[in-house]
């Protein structure tokens, strides 16, 4: 890499790593887990970086790298080196005002866990980075019809996740207008 393309390299990470790492901590639901993917990405478009600026934007090519590290993280982990178990760490304890916005967090992050891959990844690029189709499926290399019917089917079960445990609190946005509907 060249002394102009490190500091485009720089530049850009500077200005969309912040992004990239909330991306990354949706995917998994943990911060280092997620650090860890934006490393990885961000080293697979370092090397990369001359011939990815002529050819598609970088930020897409990031998110399409973090989304099939954890892919191959997620294999990893299936071969048995971790457990998933159903009972969580007990939180921190928080102040009283914040405690609601905790448990809503929480509860978030254990749907969207529970959602499969493809699934989770849709909803994290939707309704979190808020990015069109087009550029989800082409993230994914997935068609953009598939973001949507997977975009329905991923709703579909987090209202039911919610409708178990906050049965008047289950607003959620409709795929196709991405504004928040009441069932």
């Amino acid at each position: 890499m060249n002394a102009d393309d490190e500091r485009e390299f720089r530049e850009f990470v500077a200005a969309r790593s912040r992004s990239l790492l909330h991306t990354a901590y949706l995917l998994t639901g943990d911060w280092e887990q997620g650090r860890d993917l934006l490393q990885t990405a961000l080293a697979s478009t370092a090397r990369r970086w001359s011939r990815l600026r002529d050819r598609q934007q970088p930020e897409t090519y990031v998110r399409r790298a973090i989304y099939h590290a954890q892919i191959d993280r997620f294999r990893l982990l299936s071969w048995g080196k971790e457990t998933v178990t159903d009972t969580l760490p007990d939180p921190p304890t928080q102040a009283a005002d914040w405690a609601d916005t905790v448990v809503q967090r929480h509860d978030i992050m254990t749907a969207l866990r529970q959602l499969p891959k493809r699934q989770r990844a849709v909803i994290v690029l939707r309704y979190f980075e808020d990015l069109p189709d087009p550029e989800i499926a082409e993230i994914l290399g997935i068609a953009q019809g598939t973001v949507r019917s997977q975009t329905h089917k991923a709703l579909a079960s987090l209202r039911a996740a919610f409708a178990e445990t906050q049965p008047s609190a289950t607003a959620l946005p409709s795929p196709a207008s991405g504004r928040s509907t009441v069932t």
